[in-house]
Order: C-alpha cells, then structure tokens, then sequence
C-alpha cells in the first residue's frame, strides 16, 4: 500500500473569493500548491557530459497552473 501526503486546502474564504475572480486570492491558491505544481513537473534532463539531473519543466510547470486557474474560475460556490 502506497504512502499518499496528504495536502490541507486553502481556507474556505480563499477558495471563494478566487472562484468569483479575486486575482489576490487565485495567487494565494497558486502559492498553496506551489510545492505539489513543482513536484509534479519534475522530468530528468541530460546535460552535456551525459549526466541526469532532476529538473523542474517550466512548460510543464504553467501548463498545471493554467489548468488550476481554469478549474478554480469554473469553480461553483454552493
């Protein structure tokens, strides 16, 4: 059985304001799961002496936040 982290959401308010368009509050979500975004974009590199190295993938790493923003704007507030 897999070991899972468990990541706690952004308050409640946060998640409110950024879901009617607050960009102070959408950045405040961004910065939240800023640790997972990066976790997620890793992808090994080459360098020029054939080594591999563990790197963040900057298209990687806007393609998820693109993603997160898109689905926090569509997000609907009971």
């Amino acid at each position: 059985m897999k070991n899972k982290r468990r990541f706690n959401p952004p308050p409640f308010k946060t998640i409110e304001a950024a879901s009617q368009g607050d960009t102070f509050a959408i950045n405040a979500v961004l910065r939240h799961y800023d640790g997972l975004i990066a976790s997620l974009s890793v992808r090994p590199m080459t360098d020029a002496l054939g080594c591999v190295h563990m790197v963040v993938d900057p298209d990687m790493r806007r393609h998820l936040e693109t993603k997160l923003i898109t689905r926090i704007l569509r997000f609907q507030v009971a």
